[in-house]
């Protein structure tokens, strides 16, 4: 490694107290692997790369260019920095620059070329934008490249749609404009010779599934218009990408070829796994002996008693316990830990005082603008007079602020970034000494993607993984083997998914009259789905297709929500008026109830009122409060769909209703995550339908596990936090993509019952893949239990974020108990 690595690491290790760094993981240097150029490659292109001192190809980069030429879909799953997206633009500027020349291959096309990027951000279209032209107008100032997306100015989505032989933008504009509104860009379809989706790994859950069935009309409108482009998939390394790839396109549109041998070099990197600093006892004695004002939860100050929190309702008896919420672990070994983003904020600024530019990745909105808040703080307090630029980047923000930010991370102007995974896909950054990454992102693919950004292009760089206090980060932290020997993931979606397929099918037939050849588009074995929606009104049956039913006086295309959001919510500064960002409709209870504190660059705001539109806030005067939304939940089992008996109970899977309200909120301080009390709520009652699955035990089994009945509801419930925590290890989702119930008796499986579901409408296939994978599930589930050195319970292994229950009751002992029934059971029925 290079001198100035070590240096950054050795500010890193210093920072840390004894038992903070649980190991540094050593990531070997990959040298590279080179190709010549394909034969077929015009001179224009090959000079122009040479200019950007590309002089040969790595090999995935010839292969997969060789396969697009000839028209193959390919997926290209290789690191971050590996020069995937060139892979694809050869071929294509190449037949771009050819215009009349001979053709063979992908250039088969009688009219004039065209190319589409997708890409799930607008960032990352609008950062490909800039290099791209430039390249394209080098190659062939003929070469027309423009960016539309719903940012756009009206002027420019024209020319896109006119002139443009590439066009970059979204699924999201793809749908609801370009689709919407097919015959305006016409001439792209029929010149359409290949589809780039960038990010692919990316496409996950119901918004994987949307845009499969949104690129799958795609694909069948350009063949009505006499096209058959050649997708490029480009993907993070993750599992089995040939039959994902496949599985997205569906049987309709030809074979898939991988390419997944990373020819690109890789610089050595050292990944410090980073446990919570353990509470100083003077911090526990604020934490545990802080005297309170009288009736408020709040420390005394001259204006105690007044303001929107002044009537929380403290807690008393169990609830008030202070293992419970954020203040759990004292029973581990030193008590408890701070929280997460503290330690990455303070990281942050670690790293950035040092000279490092850093990108530091959170878990949540509020979070980014917390650790930036942090590493500010911190670097004013240590940097010996040296300010160095720290801001926070996240979805919600105005286009022209993510623009604004994004410039300046890319000139160096920005020294640290908290951002969420808003900027994981966001632009192409290169050159960063260092990231940060708070919490376990969800998958191998996205750990990649982040740490990735730290010493690229054959660069050593240097990245951090903090543990949060949650079962999956825990489970890591103690197999460091995990980051470099597990495979990759296999990406969810679940194309089939009823409340995805019925939108699209519709907008199908409103674009082209749907046929009987269209059933295989969609994945259906007949065309009994087009005859039922033709019964309900939504299409119209006519001897030569299924028709959308004009006489609605509805559009088609707004049926379909890609993103599953159902709309956003606008946040507007009450006082003066300024849009401070959006919230996705469906997060809005749970995040811009009335009460709750928001933070805005690190300024809270109080929400004042909040209806299906906006919510109004207002400047919070007090910056010590937080807030978290608690909800009750009810889960009703409608349909079983595959079911097997075990000699613990069954394991099945299904359809369920979950039933959920916020009822309340609970107050917090911002410094160390003090419970200062709960405001009551009365917010609407919310439906679910989606996918579960679930387990139930015997009374046999309850009794070889020896779980006392006193303990068995607090066991179920530690059972089922825990197993939620450690899905994502499996599926890639996070645990804010599930939910929960647990009970000693349901009323529909009639016997002691964990049920766990996908948080979104007709199932995210995150549950399903728990199904099938069970004895893995709860093999590692039970792992993350029996590793955890804490002897009651606590956030590492039994308690969660967003337990409606306030973490009560629970029993670590009983849960490890009742899981190792379930896992010997699994093992058992699969041997």
């Amino acid at each position: 490694m290079s001198d100035r690595v070590p240096d950054f690491l050795s500010h890193v290790l210093a920072h840390a107290t004894p038992g903070q760094v649980a190991a540094v993981v050593e990531m070997p240097a990959r040298a590279s692997a080179g190709a010549p150029w394909p034969e077929w490659v015009a001179p224009e292109v090959k000079d122009a790369l040479a200019n950007r001192g590309i002089r040969e190809l790595w090999s995935h980069q010839a292969e997969a260019a060789e396969l697009l030429h000839g028209g193959t879909h390919t997926v290209v799953a290789t690191g971050t920095g590996s020069g995937k997206s060139l892979a694809a633009w050869i071929p294509a500027l190449d037949l771009l620059s050819r215009r009349g020349r001979g053709r063979s291959g992908l250039a088969n096309i009688r009219y004039r070329p065209s190319v589409l990027y997708l890409a799930p951000t607008k960032a990352l279209a609008a950062d490909q934008l800039v290099g791209l032209a430039r390249l394209a107008r080098e190659v062939d100032p003929r070469i027309g490249v423009a960016a539309a997306d719903g940012d756009a100015e009206a002027s420019v989505k024209r020319w896109a749609r006119e002139y443009a032989d590439v066009v970059l933008s979204n699924p999201d504009f793809l749908q609801h404009a370009m689709l919407a509104s097919h015959e305006r860009w016409a001439r792209l379809w029929r010149g359409l010779a290949m589809v780039v989706m960038d990010e692919f790994h990316s496409y996950r859950g119901v918004f994987g599934a949307n845009v499969a069935a949104t690129v799958r009309r795609l694909l069948r409108l350009a063949g009505h218009y006499g096209a058959c482009p050649a997708v490029a998939f480009l993907s993070a390394t993750s599992g089995d990408p040939a039959e994902t790839a496949r599985r997205f396109l569906g049987d309709s549109f030809g074979p898939v070829q991988a390419v997944e041998r990373d020819g690109s070099p890789r610089g050595p990197k050292r990944l410090v796994l980073w446990r919570c600093r353990e509470v100083e006892g003077e911090q526990r004695a604020k934490r545990e002996g802080v005297p309170r004002a009288e009736g408020t939860g709040l420390k005394p100050r001259s204006d105690a008693g007044t303001g929107r929190h002044a009537g929380v309702q403290n807690r008393t008896g169990t609830e008030g316990n202070p293992k419970t919420g954020h203040d759990a672990g004292t029973d581990l070994p030193g008590g408890p830990r701070r929280a997460a983003n503290t330690e990455a904020g303070e990281l942050t600024g670690v790293l950035a005082a040092a000279g490092a530019q850093t990108l530091t990745f959170v878990r949540s909105r509020a979070g980014a603008e917390r650790v930036a808040e942090i590493a500010r703080d911190w670097s004013a307090a240590h940097a010996s007079g040296f300010d160095p630029e720290i801001a926070a980047y996240r979805g919600g923000y105005l286009p022209e602020d993510r623009r604004a930010l994004e410039g300046s991370l890319r000139s160096g102007q920005l020294r640290a970034l908290a951002t969420t995974n808003a900027l994981e896909l966001g632009i192409d950054v290169s050159g960063l000494d260092a990231v940060v990454v708070t919490g376990w992102p969800g998958t191998h693919a996205s750990f990649a993607q982040q740490i990735g950004r730290a010493g690229r292009a054959g660069k050593p760089g240097v990245a951090v993984f903090i543990g949060r206090d949650d079962p999956l980060d825990q489970y890591l932290l103690s197999h460091p083997e995990a980051f470099t020997q597990s495979p990759a993931e296999t990406n969810v979606f679940d194309p089939a998914n009823p409340h995805v397929l019925l939108p699209h099918v519709c907008a199908a037939a409103a674009e082209l009259p749907l046929t009987e050849a269209d059933a295989e588009v969609f994945g259906l074995d007949s065309t009994a789905l087009f005859d039922d929606l033709a019964s309900d009104g939504l299409l119209r049956r006519r001897p030569n297709g299924w028709f959308w039913n004009a006489s609605l006086g509805a559009n088609a295309h707004d049926m379909v929500s890609l993103r599953g959001e159902g709309g956003t919510v606008s946040i507007v500064d009450g006082e003066s008026g300024v849009l401070l960002g959006t919230v996705d409709s469906a997060r809005a209870d749970a995040t811009v109830f009335p009460g709750a504190v928001y933070l805005h660059q690190g300024v809270p705001y109080m929400v004042e009122s909040l209806d299906e539109d906006s919510a109004v806030v207002h400047r919070h005067r007090d910056e010590e409060i937080r807030t978290y939304a608690a909800q009750s939940t009810s889960v009703r089992i409608v349909d079983v769909e595959e079911l097997a008996h075990a000699d613990f109970g069954v394991w099945a899977r299904g359809e369920v209703l979950v039933t959920s309200q916020v009822t309340g909120y609970d107050v917090r301080r911002s410094e160390d995550g003090l419970y200062l009390g709960r405001v009551p709520l009365d917010m609407p009652v919310r439906e679910l339908r989606t996918s579960g699955t679930w387990w139930t035990l015997d009374a046999k089994a309850l009794e070889r596990a020896g779980v006392p009945a006193s303990d068995l509801p607090g066991a179920l419930h530690a059972a089922e936090h825990t197993s939620i925590g450690i899905l994502p290890l499996l599926a890639t989702c996070d645990r804010w993509d599930l939910g929960g119930l647990s009970t000693v008796w349901h009323a529909d499986t009639q016997a002691t019952t964990v049920i766990v579901h996908d948080a979104v409408p007709g199932g995210s296939g995150c549950s399903l893949h728990g199904f099938e994978h069970g004895r893995i599930w709860m093999e590692a589930t039970l792992a993350a239990l029996e590793s955890c050195p804490c002897t009651g319970g606590c956030p590492r292994c039994v308690q969660s974020p967003k337990c409606g229950n306030n973490n009560e009751p629970l029993s670590k002992g009983g849960a490890t108990k009742l899981l190792r029934i379930v896992a010997d059971g699994l093992r058992r029925a699969q041997a």
